[in-house]
């Protein structure tokens, strides 16, 4: 080699700018996502209508279609040599880090709630009759909304911020993009609720998105997802529905 000769080092994208899964997989995952969300909008919420235990039977269906997604994402990105909780990320070596990440999991749906609260505002945001359906009533209907809520809590967000956010980033080459892409993918998804609420959702998929952007891992969304749907659910089924 002369000395007049340049090398040029390559640039290493970083582990947050790489595929962990092939094109196709993601398209197969965005299909699947869309499908289900064109489903609920037509069928106007999650249950079989005019079925007498079609809310219980919605929350079962909903279940085994998000972990039959994560086992599909798990195959995905197996092909990449990754496992699950390189998605997740994070780790709870000590006590201390459940309290941590509980603390801001909650200060995070304090600060979510201000900025969607706004949104609802101009929007004219008002609970529907899709969103009231969804609620549980009896012991049976909340033990499994609850499982639910936990199962929305783990797989929503592997789906979204673990695998799509990084496919997206991946894409665009950018965190900005991923976070917003995915963001978009996550209102979308929730077609049942009316477009209005999608709008909303997609804001908090980006608020999410910016959660695990700072903190490299999932858990603190994990624990903020599942607060958000549990308690909203079990509140939200008391109250009057001259209130929602």
């Amino acid at each position: 080699m002369s000395s007049s000769q340049t090398v040029v080092p390559q640039v290493d994208p970083g582990p947050s700018h790489r595929a962990v899964a092939p094109a196709w997989h993601t398209i197969v995952i965005l299909v699947v996502l869309f499908g289900v969300s064109l489903a609920g909008a037509i069928n106007h919420g999650l249950s079989p209508r005019g079925h007498a235990h079609g809310r219980a039977i919605g929350y079962v269906v909903v279940m085994i279609v998000e972990w039959i997604m994560v086992a599909f994402i798990w195959y995905g990105v197996s092909r990449r040599d990754l496992r699950i909780s390189d998605l997740v990320g994070g780790s709870w070596a000590r006590p201390i880090a459940i309290l941590r990440d509980l603390g801001i999991a909650i200060a995070f749906l304090i600060v979510s709630w201000l900025v969607l609260g706004g949104i609802s505002y101009l929007l004219k945001v008002v609970p529907n009759e899709a969103i009231r359906n969804l609620f549980p009533h009896g012991p049976a209907e909340v033990v499994l909304y609850l499982m639910l809520a936990a199962t929305a809590g783990f797989c929503e967000e592997l789906i979204f911020r673990g695998y799509l956010q990084r496919q997206f980033t991946a894409l665009t080459r950018t965190a900005a993009g991923g976070i917003i892409l995915q963001g978009v993918a996550f209102g979308v998804s929730h077609g049942y609720q009316g477009w209005r609420y999608m709008v909303v959702i997609a804001v908090f998929g980006v608020l999410f998105g910016l959660l695990v952007q700072w903190r490299r891992t999932l858990r603190p969304g994990m624990i903020a997802h599942f607060v958000q749907d549990g308690v909203g659910g079990l509140l939200g089924s008391h109250l009057p529905k001259h209130i929602l």
